[in-house]
């Protein structure tokens, strides 16, 4: 489940894309908690495939039901991203969110890729190719294609293609620096 603020009015309808930069993945069940679905005045849930849809689109892991997660997060994150940072001490994850903020959409609201060659891709990562309107996961030299549903079709990657990457470049750093994303089981069918 992902958050990025009140986003929906007392009606339940959706006004907003986001009224944070901390874009977080969630537990779907933390501590016996249970919540309304677009509660008034409460933050609007964001409901993902799994975490590497989460982190294309440019979320991170909460740093309250998924603490050890956002901790492993956070320190791959700043040993892999360090050219980003103007100090060379730590900062708090709330700099880490304005950059990744930055790297996931444009002042116009619309979303930030870049190109690269598949062979220079870690696993886990989305992209998209310049003649296929689908969204792919790379996973060991495949490209499996997303659904809501899970993945539906798998066919072998050209690595040396040069696609549009769909996670962010610091997010995409910090999987090539040793985070494993958690993939949907659908990917084990295909």
């Amino acid at each position: 489940m992902g958050n990025r603020g009140i986003l929906h009015d007392n009606a339940g309808v959706i006004r907003s894309q986001w009224k944070t930069q901390a874009w977080i993945t969630c537990l779907l069940e933390f501590k016996g908690r249970k919540r309304q679905i677009l509660t008034p005045g409460s933050y609007t849930e964001l409901f993902f495939l799994d975490e590497a849809t989460a982190f294309s689109a440019g979320h991170r892991p909460c740093g309250e039901c998924r603490y050890h997660d956002f901790q492993k997060f956070k320190m791959l994150w700043l040993a892999a991203n360090p050219e980003l940072l103007a100090t060379k001490d730590q900062p708090g994850i709330k700099k880490i969110d304005q950059i990744i903020h930055r790297q996931r959409v444009t002042s116009k609201k619309e979303k930030v890729v870049f190109e690269s060659k598949l062979i220079d891709l870690p696993n886990g990562v989305f992209i998209q190719q310049k003649e296929d309107p689908h969204y792919y996961l790379f996973l060991n030299n495949h490209l499996y294609r997303w659904s809501p549903a899970g993945y539906t079709f798998c066919k072998p990657a050209n690595m040396h293609k040069t696609v549009f990457v769909l996670t962010p470049k610091s997010i995409v750093n910090t999987i090539a620096a040793g985070y494993t994303a958690c993939i949907h089981p659908s990917v084990d069918s295909l």
